[in-house]
């Protein structure tokens, strides 16, 4: 334990010197403990342990080496041989992960803990009453019914409880169980042994009273002495503090969301010590530690510096192990904690050991029904992060409802991440009892292996399908598009050769608006980084949004000097984002840093799209926190309330494919090539190298950055105060045009500059209808057009440049024999 400096006020003084109660002990004892006062009616005060990890968060080393030294001295009493064949039992809901350990101590010996919750099918090996308590009853479940029986002539039965004041729950306990499962040897562990002289007698008395022997091994011994009358002096200060005590202050009104984790604890694992945990279980979870607890460090990122491991009731152990993994595996300040039961007063006082409380109603739907729960000195305690481990058991709509424990820690902390371990189920099938550990999903696919940008440009959340035969001819492509006999993510387009003049068009293009793009650029990635955060997470929607992700991190590089971590995932129209690479971004990241970027909106279908597929995610048990709004170099559309810009001009990555970003396809969903743990597919089109100007575009974009940084500021500080609330102008004129051309379908009608281009590249063009009067923006346009024989229309009126509409009622004889598209069917 930390010890702190001779004038540091001791966490019982308000007590003692209101109640008149007095700690006496050796000369660490008021290092270990503090004193409070409980709301309840047979005991006034409590002693708040600081090594217990339960009332005061405290580093999870100090809390696990004290169990793990009372245990070792258990098994230096009884020998090795004696500690093997020892059982070791733990009092709920205090002492659960002190007991385990203490059992940890003595190497093999197995544990249990006596629970609150009864386990329908589980039956009950023993219980008992703790006189003190504001909640009685104490249930042992074991799963192995002979556990607790002999383990042979000798053996010991180890009882662990934080505190040892009267005696009258550690003798309630082993009365019961000797009648039960007699044995010749007793020892009881604890932090302190605080028996009065009265008391001390009786464990003598009482071992000869059953014919064993009883050992008492505690860290710290002493006394508390109480002054006549402290009982109802206590209720009546309790009573007189809460009844002038200030509303509860929630913090601030729109708490951050937080992370989802659920953990691949390792299977057949007991989450803790409720129904029996074995030397077998122990060397199982040891080496899965580490792994678990980078899984966390992950999730948190490396912005926390200060983090509490919080704990759950009885559920004490496994986020002590977690805490203690993570203490070794990070530099941050790791303290860890748990919720609880018992009701405790608190007073924001250096010399009162409980100085904040959250309150929150129960969450895991108790057996003796619902009340209050309790977090202390959480609140004001400074943390930056906390990671709140709960059993599956616990994971009910309770802890996530207004006024539960989650909402109740957002306001004291920038970060809540919930890790969830399965909770365990004696007798249950292996796979019911504890989920397997889902396939580890792969890594994200870099440059050169997977497309032409750097390896730190870009990481694809894709599979690698260059070796699979994708493509299919554009008409039969649309015939079985329209006819709903295929979805247009099962195959390919043909990838478009584009001719020497269309080439060089490109590239006049690309000189052209170089530098307006770049404004756009630095537009939206300025106010992604004043209203997201200083170090956003970029994902783009592969491929239209990656150019513009990788320009957006260029810019943040050049001029904030960040590092921005950039990731391509694939989103499907019809069948939403790829959740698998949602699950890769959750381990590795908090969901809310995440950006979702895109190259420009048409009538917003995709910014729908990826609001309802989150949606469903987080309904379908994924980790919450993404938001789906989608960051845009263009938002002609109004579609979206962060942009580089509104106005529909070209973007020159819209006039091609693959050899604009990075040599990959458009991405693919199929049955047969994406398994449950598979991110979608794409090609890799390394033969088309000597095309590839996908480097070309960014540097000449990235070239302009300074010469546009003066507008830039400008523009956003315009921006940040503007209403950009999203008009979906587009959108309804998209429904306009699909009624007034007949079309009456508004998935054939693609409004902008990069949709129609899109048209023209891939699918099978009936018209395009151009603003009248529009200029070089729409070269590539006109150029495509003819190439494909689609007439051009000029219009008025049209809040787009142009917009491309799609052959209405496609078959193959919409084509004649050339395979250029005639003007009607």
């Amino acid at each position: 334990m930390e010890r702190g400096t001779a004038d540091v006020v001791w966490s019982g003084s308000w007590v003692a010197e209101r109640l008149g109660v007095g700690l006496v002990g050796d000369g660490e004892l008021r290092e270990l403990l503090g004193l409070a006062l409980r709301r309840n009616p047979k005991r006034a005060h409590l002693l708040v342990s600081n090594v217990l990890g339960k009332h005061v968060p405290q580093r999870p080393s100090v809390v696990y080496g004290a169990g793990v030294e009372l245990g070792r001295r258990v098994r230096a009493l009884l020998g090795e041989d004696g500690a093997r064949r020892a059982v070791v039992v733990g009092y709920a809901e205090t002492a659960t992960g002190l007991g385990h350990s203490v059992a940890d101590g003595l190497g093999a010996a197995p544990y249990l803990h006596s629970t609150r919750r009864p386990v329908p099918g589980v039956a009950t090996a023993g219980g008992f009453e703790e006189a003190h308590s504001h909640a009685t009853s104490h249930l042992l479940l074991p799963e192995d019914p002979e556990l607790l029986a002999a383990a042979g002539p000798g053996s010991a039965l180890v009882l662990v409880d934080d505190e040892f004041s009267t005696g009258n729950t550690v003798l309630n306990t082993i009365r019961d169980l000797h009648r039960r499962y007699p044995r010749d040897h007793y020892v009881i562990v604890a932090l302190v042994d605080m028996r009065s002289p009265a008391d001390r007698g009786r464990l003598t008395e009482f071992a000869t009273e059953i014919g064993a022997r009883v050992d008492l091994i505690a860290r710290n011994t002493g006394t508390v002495t109480l002054p006549d009358g402290v009982l109802e002096k206590g209720q009546a200060l309790v009573a007189e503090r809460e009844a002038r005590a200030e509303a509860p202050q929630d913090g601030p009104p729109h708490p951050r969301p937080h992370i989802r984790l659920d953990l691949p604890w390792p299977a057949g694992v007991p989450d803790g010590g409720r129904h029996g945990f074995t030397e077998a279980h122990r060397a199982l979870l040891e080496p899965a530690l580490p792994a678990l607890a980078d899984r966390v460090a992950r999730a948190l990122g490396d912005g926390p510096r200060r983090v509490l491991v919080l704990g759950f009731e009885e559920l004490m152990y496994a986020p002590l192990r977690l805490a203690t993994a993570l203490e070794e595996r990070t530099d941050a300040e790791v303290r860890y904690s748990t919720t609880t039961r018992s009701p405790v007063l608190a007073v924001d006082d250096p010399g009162y050991a409980i100085r904040t409380r959250l309150v929150f109603p129960a969450h895991d739907d108790p057996a003796d029904g619902p009340g209050e729960r309790y977090a202390y000195n959480v609140a004001g305690a400074g943390f930056d992060a906390v990671v709140l481990v709960i059993d599956s058991t616990a994971d009910t709509p309770a802890l996530h409802a207004p006024g539960g424990l989650l909402d109740r820690l957002a306001p004291h902390t920038a970060q809540v991440l919930l890790a969830v371990i399965p909770s365990y189920v004696p007798g249950a099938p292996a796979p019911e009892r504890q989920e397997e550990a889902p396939m580890q999903l792969p890594e994200p696919l870099r440059g050169p292996a997977f497309s032409s940008y750097a390896p730190d440009e870009v990481g694809w959340l894709l599979q690698d399908l260059s070796d699979t035969r994708l493509e299919a001819p554009t008409e039969e492509r649309e015939e079985a598009i329209q006819s709903g006999g295929a979805h247009y993510a099962e195959s390919l387009p043909v990838e478009y050769q584009p001719s020497a003049a269309y080439q060089e068009l490109f590239k006049s293009a690309l000189a052209v608006s170089a530098a307006r793009i770049a404004r756009a650029v630095g537009t939206v990635t300025e106010t992604v980084l004043a209203e997201r955060g200083p170090r956003p997470v970029l994902v783009s929607l592969a491929r239209a949004g990656t150019p513009v992700g990788v320009l957006m991190r260029r810019w943040a590089q050049a001029r904030r000097g960040l590092d921005l971590p950039h990731y391509a995932v694939s989103i499907v129209r019809g069948r939403g984002i790829d959740a698998n690479a949602l699950r890769w971004l959750a381990e590795h990241h908090n969901p809310a840093d995440v950006v979702f970027v895109d190259g420009w909106t048409g009538k917003g279908a995709i910014t729908r799209e990826l609001a309802a597929a989150v949606a469903e995610f987080e309904k379908a048990g994924g980790v919450a926190g993404f938001d789906p709004e989608i960051a845009v170099l263009a938002d002609p559309g109004g579609c979206v309330r962060t942009y580089g810009t509104r106005e529909d001009f070209l973007i020159p990555s819209a006039c091609l494919n693959s050899t604009v970003s990075g040599l990959i396809s458009r991405t693919v969903l199929r049955a047969d090539l994406v398994g449950p743990y598979d991110f979608h597919g794409a090609k890799f089109y390394r033969e088309l190298a000597g095309a590839d100007v996908s480097g070309l575009f960014l540097d000449t974009v990235a070239a302009r950055f300074d010469e546009v940084a003066d507008a830039v500021d400008a523009e956003v500080k315009e921006l940040l105060t503007a209403d950009r609330a999203p008009t979906w102008e587009g959108w309804a004129a998209v429904e306009r045009i699909s009624e007034e051309y007949g079309i009456h379908d508004v998935n054939l009608v693609k409004p902008g500059v990069g949709e129609t281009t899109r048209v023209l590249l891939r699918r099978v063009p009936w018209k395009i209808l151009a603003r009248r009067g529009a200029g070089p923006d729409l070269d590539h346009i006109r150029l495509l057009a003819e190439q494909r024989g689609v007439p051009v229309e000029e219009v008025d009126s049209l809040p787009y440049t142009c917009v491309g509409l799609i052959h209405p009622k496609y078959t193959r004889g919409a084509t004649g024999a050339d395979g250029k598209a005639v003007e009607s069917a």
